[in-house]
């Protein structure tokens, strides 16, 4: 469960990358919309989730699109994680105390958030949850006025969801 639903106003954030890099979503904000996801590492539906995320950054992220884990891991096991599922978007670390966490009011990972640049929560999404995937790529596609692309090959087995 979260506390922030869509139509909300996302709480904002400052958390550090592996790098140093602070992600602050109000900075993030001023560029675009914000794709934010939550997970743990050790969390099996993270694990299955974050490759199709990658799909959607690698299809809608850009310029004016911000892709951003939000791990509850420390430093080494996040980059192990990235390496391991293939992430390449960013991740920010919000392992000391979970501030961001805490603040949407999180209780099951994978939950996902896309935040329009206004700061308002258009998508929340807990667990895997395939609809969600599917609409979140088709906002991103509207809003940059790209052509949709399936998420999903057919050749996949993937579940309507899959509970966090």
């Amino acid at each position: 469960m979260t506390t922030i639903v869509a139509g909300q106003t996302a709480p904002d954030f400052s958390l550090k990358s592996n790098d140093g890099t602070e992600y602050s979503l109000s900075k993030l904000l001023k560029r675009g919309p914000v794709f934010a996801s939550f997970f743990k590492v050790s969390c099996p539906v993270c694990q299955f989730t974050f490759p199709f995320l990658e799909r959607l950054d690698k299809r809608y992220g850009g310029k004016d699109v911000t892709f951003l884990g939000i791990s509850q891991d420390n430093a080494r096991a996040t980059k192990e994680f990235a390496d391991e599922y293939g992430v390449t978007f960013p991740i920010a670390l919000d392992a000391e105390g979970y501030p961001a966490s805490n603040a949407y009011g999180l209780t099951n990972v994978p939950t996902s958030f896309l935040i329009d640049s206004g700061g308002s929560v258009k998508i929340a999404s807990m667990g895997f949850n395939k609809k969600d995937l599917e609409a979140v790529a088709a906002e991103l596609s509207e809003r940059g006025k790209t052509p949709r692309s399936a998420l999903f090959r057919p050749d996949e087995s993937v579940p309507a969801n899959r509970p966090g």
